[in-house]
């Protein structure tokens, strides 16, 4: 399951007449740890935001999931409710869950995020649906594996550990499986004597 870091970034925007003027946007990152969330964040705009910003804030989130569409970045936070029966005790448990999905409206977000629960087997209902401030979701991507800082240099792929493994159980099966005739073995005896 992912977990999504809200993010506030501050900085100079241009406007319509060119002027710079002070803005504060939110971004939402797929990251497992606050830290993390910040060195995606600044990787993620540090090429698309001209000039310094600041990450003023970094929050986790209570999304749970997120539906992008193609057709439009305007995102809406679609609130679902849901009844569960508690396997313990029985009793019926009312779920809250907060999903976000892009639409031109709040009418193409109700029926969007619908069109996306459809494969849930409990009945669900959507009582909330509201424009969000949030200007872009950055999921995590398998190209993202480039932030991530390299392995130290002590460590050894799992791979290469376990080819060295079988190499050294594959030459002790050898060495055992090496006998000696009485007569080898009793030149050897008289090598070791003689030596001593």
């Amino acid at each position: 399951m992912r977990t999504w870091f809200l993010c506030r970034v501050k900085y100079a925007k241009e406007n319509e007449q060119g002027l710079l003027k002070n803005v504060s946007e939110q971004y939402l990152v797929d990251a497992v740890s606050f830290t993390e969330a910040e060195a995606r964040i600044y990787d993620m705009l540090g090429s698309t935001i001209r000039g310094d910003f600041q990450v003023t804030n970094i929050s986790k989130s209570n999304l749970v999931d997120v539906f992008p569409y193609d057709d439009i970045d305007i995102w809406h936070k679609c609130k679902i409710t849901y009844v569960v029966a508690d396997a313990d005790s029985g009793k019926e448990k009312k779920v809250t869950q907060y999903m976000l999905v892009t639409a031109h409206d709040v009418k193409e977000a109700y029926e969007r995020i619908h069109e996306s629960l459809n494969n849930m087997l409990v009945t669900f209902r959507v009582p909330d649906v509201t424009e969000s401030p949030i200007v872009e979701v950055f999921p995590y991507e398998s190209e993202d594996e480039e932030l991530l800082p390299p392995p130290p240099s002590h460590l050894k792929p799992l791979s290469e550990v376990k080819a060295e493994q079988e190499r050294r159980e594959s030459t002790r099966a050898g060495n055992e499986s090496v006998t000696f005739d009485d007569s080898e073995e009793a030149e050897l005896r008289e090598f070791n004597e003689g030596a001593e």
